[in-house]
């Protein structure tokens, strides 16, 4: 017996020590349970189906390296959401005054939340349907529900990578064909496209060219062929990319998740040389206090640190389950989840730059309109010539000239200016006009790329980068549905991630009309972000509340080798579930508030407009937040009253090759105390496990167990560095 034992500390001291069993066989040697005499459930060996089952928990696929996986975390988790959500929030939100809810809210939900997905993936060693079995078998629905979520997700954010990849094989010619309008011919007059001279060369491009867009979602127009072959090739790369798992994809993540902060920088450098960069840097570092006390902007805020780290989508739990046991997955946390911050701020600098220059742009041309107006108006006397200040030269004219101008003719036609039709002109109104959703990426940047030197060269790494930003997060995002379904069912990997992907595309075809953008808005708006919290919620409060904070932070350390600050204990149990809670009530309530609807471009006025879902649609839609949350309630209720086996109801403990799994459940609550803990020898099960319960303040027993029938020590007393999926 060792020293420092609880047998030996009662034998050299009065104190009175109590004893667990696992302290008293903490020493012994494993046992093979079903081989023994102790074989209480009279199971008979199958010594091919245990075999099988050493073999799955030893063949289990691992990094090659700690750089492949923390490339492939980073990779996960910066995807295109940086380049074109975070800016756009940003730029709708206030500018820097966004910054200061999003750090807030990523300290105390996101990194939490994210070593709690990094922990138990690494613990249980399975996919998210496995590890959500393990520790409460009636929210087994988590896992369900994050495969959906991660179907749904992948649908559209495919398409995206579609979008770039129709916009690379565009930029290998010179000059870029979104660099100008396009010249139609009227009879034998060429005219410039109506419809491009109203907007601009990029939008139309995006909006005409890319997509050909209709008026609105219930105008499906057919389907864009150009799109859809790049849809196939999307889904193609990522087929190819997860055949293999993670032998393929990790070495996929050494170029994908490296490329783009080179061509980040890069842009960076080239746009802080454009004029009026610095007009769009200030922008983003002004910020407007009164945002920060708008629900909305946390609400936003808390969503996008949701999509930015991947929680509750199963990919982050994916990838952890194939690190070894010992790997620091807090230190894992903080690294990934603050190199997403800084990338996103890296990227928001480059698009703000670019805002900067093309609100210059704009501004200057809005003048030369406007001077056109006021010319026009001198000539035909409806304006006085002693209305302009004599410095004012029209063949020059500057934006502080024309506001001066523009402020005297508003001051004397007070009662007719609005007849006038003047534009005030201000580089303020075009730095807050902001280019929503995916269009911020394919327009603003897009605009930049026309004024670079090699402009071709530039428009090919950035749309590679896009691609390659997209490839990364679709590989956590496909790996959360792989993943789970193959530890859960065995099915082949390859056959199942072929059919996948095959399934997908078919799907996929809906957002490849030509009124797909629409749906990709309402995926994006609603297939994911209110299912997304709520499964964000029960994970915290399996692990929390059920599992209970105290036992986890006692297999964290156990597990790490030092115990995580306590921080992470008070916002596993109280900051994050009410910050949830508030969060998913603000979204509720925003439903309710706001109807549901999406930005249509109408052709006619070269402009967007707000619309509303027709009804067809938000059936759709509503059927959309159903599925996603529906395994949910539906597992829950199944093992609540026993309709499908959890897994758990027998009492067995196997032990391989000194790990262990034992599984307790059908037990009364006395009854299970007394078989852990029964005085008499030959009632006694032995050896039992070496885990010994987190020993909190306040706590009353060296052993404490939780009689919570969902909890761990409720279904199952289990110890195991890789248990088997519950299901």
């Amino acid at each position: 017996m060792p020293k420092n034992s609880k047998v030996t500390q009662r034998e050299h001291s009065s104190e009175h020590v109590t004893e667990s069993v696992a302290d008293l066989l903490a020493h012994e040697e494993p046992v093979d349970y079903k081989r023994s005499v102790l074989n209480v459930t009279g199971e008979t060996w199958d010594k091919q189906k245990d075999g099988e089952e050493e073999l799955d928990v030893e063949n289990r696929p691992a990094w090659n390296s700690k750089l492949q996986y923390i490339l492939a975390q980073i990779g996960y988790s910066v995807g295109l959401g940086n380049v074109w959500r975070f800016p756009y929030l940003c730029q709708k939100n206030g500018g820097g005054a966004y910054l200061v809810p999003y750090l807030v809210l990523l300290i105390i939900i996101g990194l939490p939340l994210f070593f709690l997905e990094l922990a138990v993936g690494q613990r249980i060693r399975r996919g998210s349907i496995g590890v959500w079995n393990y520790i409460c078998p009636r929210l087994g629905g988590i896992g369900y529900a994050s495969c959906l979520v991660c179907f749904f997700v992948g649908l559209y954010y495919n398409v995206i990578i579609g979008w770039s990849i129709f916009y690379f094989f565009k930029s290998f010619q010179y000059p870029l064909p979104w660099s100008e309008c396009p010249i139609v011919k009227n009879g034998s007059v060429a005219v410039v496209e109506a419809e491009c001279e109203r907007s601009s060369a990029t939008t139309y491009f995006w909006y005409r060219e890319t997509l050909d867009i209709s008026n609105s979602i219930s105008e499906s127009g057919g389907l864009n062929w150009k799109m859809t072959l790049c849809l196939l090739v999307a889904w193609s790369l990522v087929g190819l990319a997860m055949i293999k798992g993670i032998q393929s994809s990790g070495k996929v993540m050494y170029f994908s998740s490296l490329f783009p902060y080179v061509v980040l920088v890069c842009f960076l450098v080239r746009g802080l040389l454009l004029r009026g960069a610095v007009d769009g840097i200030m922008h983003m570092f002004t910020p407007k206090l009164d945002k920060m006390l708008d629900p909305q902007v946390w609400r936003e805020a808390a969503t996008q640190v949701f999509f930015a780290l991947g929680l509750g989508f199963g990919g982050v739990i994916a990838f952890s389950s194939y690190n070894k046991q010992d790997n620091n997955c807090h230190f894992d946390a903080t690294l990934v989840s603050f190199i997403n911050f800084f990338t996103s701020v890296l990227a928001t600098l480059v698009v703000f730059a670019v805002l900067g220059f093309k609100a210059n742009i704009m501004n200057e041309k809005c003048v030369v309109e406007n001077a056109e107006k006021i010319l026009g108006y001198l000539n035909t006397n409806v304006l006085s010539h002693d209305l302009i200040p004599p410095h004012v030269n029209f063949s020059h004219l500057t934006a502080k000239d024309y506001n001066e101008m523009y402020r005297v003719i508003m001051t004397v036609k007070e009662g007719h200016f609005k007849e006038l039709g003047l534009d005030a002109c201000l580089l303020e109104d075009e730095l807050n006009k902001s280019v929503q959703g995916t269009g911020l990426a394919f327009i603003a940047f897009t605009e930049a790329m026309t004024h670079f030197p090699a402009s071709p060269f530039w428009s090919v790494m950035f749309f590679l980068m896009l691609i390659n930003l997209g490839l990364g997060s679709m590989i956590g995002t496909m790996s959360g549905i792989t993943t789970p379904i193959i530890d859960t069912f065995k099915v082949r990997k390859e056959v199942f991630t072929v059919g996948c992907c095959i399934f997908a595309f078919v799907v996929g075809l809906i957002f490849v009309q030509r009124s797909g953008n629409y749906f990709v808005t309402m995926f994006d708006d609603y297939s994911a972000t209110l299912p997304l919290t709520v499964v964000v919620i029960l994970e915290n409060i399996a692990v929390a509340w059920i599992y209970g904070t105290k036992k986890f932070m006692q297999e964290l350390t156990e597990m790490l080798g030092f115990r995580p600050y306590q921080f992470y204990y008070y916002t596993w149990k109280y900051v994050s579930p009410i910050c949830m809670a508030v969060l998913m009530t603000a979204s509720i309530i925003q439903l309710g508030v706001s109807p549901p609807g999406y930005s249509a471009w109408i052709r006619e006025e070269a402009a967007e407009k707000f619309l509303l879902y027709p009804t067809w649609a938000m059936a759709i839609l509503i059927s959309l937040i159903i599925l996603a949350s529906l395994p949910l309630p539906l597992v829950f209720i199944l093992r609540q009253f026993h309709l499908v086996s959890d897994g758990s109801n027998a009492l067995s403990v196997t032990y391989k090759k000194g790990r262990m799994m034992k599984d307790i459940s059908n037990l009364e609550d006395n009854d299970e105390t007394r078989f852990i803990l029964s005085k008499v020898p030959s009632e006694t099960p032995s050896p039992m496990p070496t885990h010994r319960s987190y020993l909190g303040p306040g706590s009353n027993s060296p052993m404490e167990m939780s009689t919570a029938p969902n909890g761990r020590y409720g279904s199952g007393y289990l110890l195991a560095s890789t248990p088997e999926s519950e299901l």
